[in-house]
């Protein structure tokens, strides 16, 4: 029995020491870790400057901007960007000779740019402030570089203004800002206008003028004459409401994109003194399954390509004879090469026809794409083209100077207030 007891003594002394070295060494760790906090306080960057060890977070600044030179870098067709909007841009058109580009803004100003070269540092451009209160929503040129038909929306509805440039000097000898020439209000009742087409009519006894078609976000379009304003005709697309409308190169067709899968296409009747004489119905399209958002004509003004919400481009051939109910024949259908993040297909919001008629441009959001008109076959792609939403692209007609080169551009706007410029892909891509 005793020896029990002893045993028993012996195991709590010898459980005690074992405690006593574990706390004991314990606390002389955490005061040796107090200590070390406590020495380590002056190296704090913010009480001494001086320190040679400067607080992890002096590395941030070094990653972003390496961030902001990746932003930097461009896409490789992509030549410039015209600055100085001070809002959205919604609109842009070239002139017939490619030498300017005039700019619809959402801060009230439409700007005509000089592009002497699509390369350069900077550009002179033209300010044309209109009315007050109105939003300008599409820009076009009538017969010249000098003439300018703006849309612009009000409160009160929708508004028509041709600018043109004076031709007698100032006493100092220079020319005046343009001035209106003619306006028209209240043309789509109060319906804003999403496009408007310009086309120099050379087709059979026309004239040579400009016709100018207005799309409304209704079912109506309206033909103006471009120098005069005249009203040269009315049609209605009866499909709910309007995607935009396009005026044919040679001013012989109009065609509309609307809710509807079919395309309905108009001729304008030309009289022996080169005035219009009416606009009737000659043609649809059909064949798309869903909506058709964007349509643009060839270059010869004989075939109109389509975008459709069905997930396809149609090339159609409008070149028939539609007097003895030929009907326009479908020569090519493409996919669109598009697919979310779940992989569903796609559409284009814009199409635009180089002047060559080889190269498609589209646009879905903020992706830019370059096909190949025959093919269909994707010949580049810039992602993020604009920071916001691309929201109007046009080519220039011709040829225009970049460097000690000559070359096809095309020309982006967007949500994020820049116009931008770029180098159609190399034809041997093709």
């Amino acid at each position: 029995m005793e020896s029990v007891i002893v045993v028993a003594i012996a195991s709590v002394i010898f459980g005690a020491l074992i405690a006593v070295l574990f706390f004991g060494n314990y606390f002389r760790k955490r005061t040796s870790e107090v200590q070390s906090m406590a020495k380590a306080e002056p190296q704090d960057p913010i009480r001494n400057p001086k320190s040679n060890h400067p607080a992890p977070k002096k590395n941030h600044p070094k990653s972003q901007a390496s961030d902001k030179n990746q932003n930097k870098r461009h896409h490789p067709l992509d030549l410039n960007t015209l600055k100085g909007h001070g809002d959205a841009v919604t609109g842009l058109c070239f002139s017939s000779d490619g030498r300017s580009l005039a700019t619809a803004c959402a801060d009230g100003v439409i700007r005509v740019f000089k592009l002497d070269d699509a390369s350069s540092k900077s550009f002179k451009f033209l300010r044309i402030n209109l009315p007050a209160g109105g939003h300008p929503t599409a820009v076009t040129f009538a017969d010249d570089a000098s003439s300018i038909v703006v849309a612009c929306h009000h409160m009160s509805g929708s508004s028509l203004y041709m600018y043109g440039e004076e031709k007698q000097k100032d006493p100092q000898g220079k020319l005046p800002l343009p001035s209106i020439k003619w306006d028209h209000h209240h043309i789509h009742e109060k319906r804003a206008v999403l496009t408007i087409s310009g086309a120099t009519a050379t087709y059979g006894t026309a004239d040579g003028s400009a016709v100018i078609a207005s799309c409304s976000e209704g079912t109506d379009i309206i033909l103006w004459h471009g120098k005069t304003g005249r009203n040269l005709g009315h049609v209605d697309t009866n499909q709910l409401k309007n995607h935009m409308a396009a005026v044919s190169p040679n001013g012989r067709f109009l065609a509309a994109a609307a809710f509807t899968a079919d395309v309905k296409v108009w001729e304008i009747v030309y009289q022996k003194d080169g005035s219009v004489k009416e606009v009737s119905r000659v043609m649809q399209l059909k064949g798309h399954k869903s909506a058709v958002t964007w349509l643009c004509f060839s270059p010869n003004s004989e075939k109109i390509i389509t975008a459709s919400k069905d997930g396809s481009i149609r090339v159609w051939n409008i070149n028939v004879r539609y007097h003895l109910d030929e009907d326009p024949k479908t020569l090519k259908v493409f996919p669109i090469p598009l697919c979310d993040s779940g992989g569903n297909m796609l559409h284009y919001d814009r199409l635009s026809l180089c002047p060559e008629g080889k190269i498609l441009a589209a646009s879905h959001g903020s992706t830019l794409q370059w096909l190949c008109a025959e093919t269909g076959n994707v010949l580049d792609t810039a992602e993020k083209a604009h920071e916001g939403d691309i929201t109007c692209i046009s080519w220039a007609p011709k040829a225009i100077t970049v460097g000690e080169r000559h070359a096809m551009v095309l020309a982006t706007s967007g949500d994020d207030k820049k116009v931008k410029l770029w180098e159609a892909p190399k034809s041997q891509s093709l």
